[in-house]
């Protein structure tokens, strides 16, 4: 069964870029890929991404090592602009509802999981529509005060896993529905 993650770090004020969408906050702390809800073991269960428009661009313009896209499955991007392609990336431009390609998303993850790779916008109309599963949380030592939020709307969830990975405290969230 497919199941919709936001997968995501975030400062212990809430989070997930400082201001200037800078994640330098992220890179000085420790965690171990291998460790509890470690990048490696969850990456190997997504077969389609979606992100905003603000984690493409900074995923784009953040490659120094000039190693090109990080990611094999098929991403949507959601944006209104027109941006720049990555060449040889499985990138979709969209706009509008994520209604509108949920279907097509669904069909690329071939039963594997969706993942929400950034922007609290985005996962919180995923959770307004009802295709929000679940929250993972990798919570830093860090306060900015100020940036972006980890997400823009009141959501309930439900504490279903809490470990220690290096510098952070991992929490693994359901989204709790409202009765049908």
């Amino acid at each position: 069964m497919t199941r919709t993650t936001y997968y995501v770090a975030s400062t212990l004020d809430g989070f997930i870029a400082d201001e200037h969408d800078s994640l330098d906050w992220l890179f000085r702390q420790q965690i171990d890929d291998d460790g509890p809800m470690g990048y490696p073991a969850f990456i190997s269960g997504i077969g389609a991404l979606l992100m905003g428009s603000t984690t493409y661009e900074w995923i784009r313009t953040h490659d120094e090592a000039g190693d090109g896209w990080p990611y094999e499955q098929p991403c949507w991007v959601f944006t209104h602009r027109d941006l720049p392609r990555i060449e040889g990336a499985d990138v979709r431009l969209v706009s509008g509802a994520v209604t509108e390609v949920w279907p097509e998303v669904l069909a690329a993850a071939g039963g594997s999981g969706v993942w929400v790779v950034g922007g609290g916008a985005l996962a919180s109309q995923l959770a307004a529509e009802g295709l929000l599963d679940e929250v993972v949380v990798a919570i830093a030592p860090v306060v900015l005060g100020a940036g972006r939020p980890l997400m823009t709307e009141a959501l309930d969830l439900r504490l279903v896993d809490l470990a220690r990975n290096g510098d952070f405290a991992c929490a693994r969230y359901d989204v709790v529905r409202p009765p049908a």
